[in-house]
């Protein structure tokens, strides 16, 4: 009896240290994002293209990805705790391969979106982290490839590359290290 006494003891002791060590550390999604913020509220995204629904495609993707994704709750009023904006700056068609007689086998469509995310002070929550220049927009591209003789179109390559924006711009939400 005695000699295990000793044993609990110090075995007690190690349970303590080793909860006290890991206290503050989170665990799951939710310790990648800021706990401050609760709710988001992302307007319709604006669209320079002259295509149409490109910036109302990329909202609802926007919107979904957050909701799957984040702790986040969107909201649709503008007293959130932080607003999610967005403008699509650049869409572009480029043919990637041809035939012999210049018809394009593979082109590849091209969307260019700044995005601003702000907290009720105007304190920018999402920047560049490559470049230490003062916040503004940050800037996502994403290229999607079709074949029109498989069947595919521009509407197709837009929705891939609106999916992978989506992703891109959600994946910068979350909190740096």
């Amino acid at each position: 009896m005695p000699r295990r006494l000793p044993c609990r003891l110090s075995l007690a002791i190690g349970w303590v240290a080793v909860a006290a060590g890991c206290a503050s550390y989170q665990v799951g999604t939710r310790s990648l994002y800021r706990p401050d913020i609760r709710t988001v509220y992302v307007p319709m995204i604006e669209s320079d293209s002259l295509r149409r629904n490109l910036g109302e495609r990329l909202t609802e993707a926007v919107v979904k990805e957050i909701e799957q994704k984040t702790p986040y709750k969107v909201v649709h009023s503008p007293e959130a705790d932080t607003v999610l904006s967005a403008r699509i700056t650049s869409e572009t068609k480029r043919v990637v391969a041809e035939e012999l007689n210049d018809i394009p086998r593979n082109i590849e469509a091209d969307l260019v979106v700044q995005v601003n995310w702000q907290d009720r002070r105007g304190e920018y929550l999402m920047q560049d982290s490559r470049f230490n220049f003062a916040p503004v927009a940050f800037s996502v591209a994403q290229s999607a490839d079709f074949t029109p003789e498989g069947g595919q179109s521009v509407a197709t390559a837009h929705q891939e590359a609106i999916q992978r924006l989506a992703e891109q711009i959600v994946s910068q939400m979350e909190s740096r290290w």
